[in-house]
């Protein structure tokens, strides 16, 4: 009885140790480090667990360079707890540590930054209600990462809801009035039809004669969102075809298989490029045979690369200076992979020279990822359409993004998600 009296004690002893040592690790253990690195199991859901936090009102450091751009939080078990369910790889970090890693980052001759968090952007995606056969990469990746958004089209841009958004996403779209171009191949599809139908019959509702003209209008709210103060981002051919469309305000370039009457013969000289965002002096393609809008895009036929080495490099901005460029490049790689789309990439040469080049191929001389300012909001542009499928064909199923928790490509749209949400801080160690 006496052994197992004295047993008893023992344990006693090493539990309450125990206790007090859990006590002093949590009372140490101020935050939350979520790395951004290699060392990452899902950097898609980081993003989202990122944004968790921020609809929780509570602040989020985000930590640009810092082992490839990690998130930083003040220590909670829910926060702890939510990181084991969503698979994110996390560190519980001490005071001095935190103190270490901030007296790190502010070395002048180091290029990192910390940037605030301190708002979770209310997100829009400008979608059709039946976009088959349509995938689109940032609601694949806004619904893995588990971030809130809502669907609006039309009727909900006509009606002013743009401005109840921080963030604004064109799904797959074309702001031309020309069905995508897709009238070669697929004029006789069912999916093909029932979209003019139902542009054509969006059109009427609003009052206007074509859907060219209805899309204009769109194209003019969006504009408007973005000048205002929204955060505008855009994928494939929604960045080119809006371009072309403020460009040609006024202006038919519509052949008669999309609005009945043929094209303004002197189109290209009244394209006015004062009204786009990114690109000038680029010709239309009108013909609806061909499956381009214009000479903006680097098509697919003409780019001397496959899959094996088709790739485009961020840039490397000066964190302390040039904050926004930064967090929109955080990555864990400099080099990432292309992919294919209705827009590929943008030929240099038809850029404007206020565009900021995020990402690029030199050797080809085109863009793959841009930004810019407009107002007081701004606009990305990101060439291609699925990160993780090199040449998405239509009617092929969605990328299973559990299969790419990792996608350097995809971090480059969840970039754009939480840019909203930033607020330089001005930091004390």
């Amino acid at each position: 009885m006496k052994i197992e009296s004295g047993e008893l004690k023992m344990f006693r002893r090493f539990y309450i140790v125990f206790f007090l040592l859990v006590l002093f690790i949590n009372a140490n253990a101020t935050r939350i480090l979520l790395p951004m690195d290699e060392s990452q199991k899902n950097h898609l859901k980081a993003y989202g667990l990122a944004y968790w936090e921020l609809k929780h009102d509570r602040d989020v450091d985000w930590l640009l360079n810092y082992r490839d751009g990690s998130f930083m939080m003040l220590f909670s078990e829910d926060v702890e707890k939510e990181c084991r369910v969503r698979g994110v790889s996390y560190e519980v970090i001490s005071e001095g540590q935190v103190t270490s890693i901030l007296t790190e980052i502010a070395k002048p001759e180091v290029n990192m930054e910390l940037v605030k968090l301190h708002k979770a952007p209310k997100i829009a995606v400008y979608s059709p209600k039946s976009k088959e056969p349509w995938d689109d990469a940032v609601t694949l990746v806004l619904t893995y990462a588990e971030i809130p958004y809502d669907i609006i089209f039309d009727d909900e841009v006509l009606d002013e809801k743009l401005p109840l958004y921080d963030w604004l996403h064109l799904h797959h779209e074309d702001f031309t009035g020309q069905y995508g171009k897709f009238y070669l191949q697929y004029a006789n599809a069912a999916w093909y039809q029932r979209d003019v139908r139902e542009a054509e019959a969006m059109a009427a509702k609003h009052g206007f004669k074509k859907v060219s003209h209805l899309k204009l209008a769109i194209a003019k709210k969006i504009r408007d969102f973005t000048v205002g103060g929204g955060y505008l981002f855009a994928m494939c051919s929604a960045t080119d075809s809006y371009d072309i469309a403020m460009a040609a305000d006024g202006v038919d370039i519509c052949e008669s298989v999309f609005d009945g009457d043929g094209v303004d013969p002197n189109a290209e000289a009244k394209l006015d490029y004062g009204k786009t965002f990114a690109f000038k002096d680029f010709k239309i393609i009108p013909n609806p045979y061909v499956y381009e809008f214009s000479y903006i895009d680097a098509t697919p036929d003409t780019r001397p690369v496959s899959e094996d080495n088709d790739v485009f490099t961020l840039f490397d901005f000066s964190a302390k200076w040039d904050v926004v460029p930064t967090m929109l490049c955080q990555d864990h790689t400099k080099v990432v992979k292309g992919f294919y789309g209705q827009t590929t990439a943008f030929r240099k040469q038809f850029i404007k020279s206020d565009v900021l080049v995020l990402g690029e191929n030199k050797q080809l001389g085109e863009a793959r990822y841009l930004h810019g300012d407009a107002g007081k909001g701004s606009w990305t542009f990101y060439g291609g359409h699925d990160p993780e499928d090199y040449q998405h064909i239509v009617g092929e199923p969605p990328t299973d993004l559990a299969l790419h928790p990792n996608s350097p490509g995809y971090r480059l749209i969840l970039n754009n998600i939480l840019f909203p949400s930033a607020k330089k801080k001005k930091m004390k160690t």
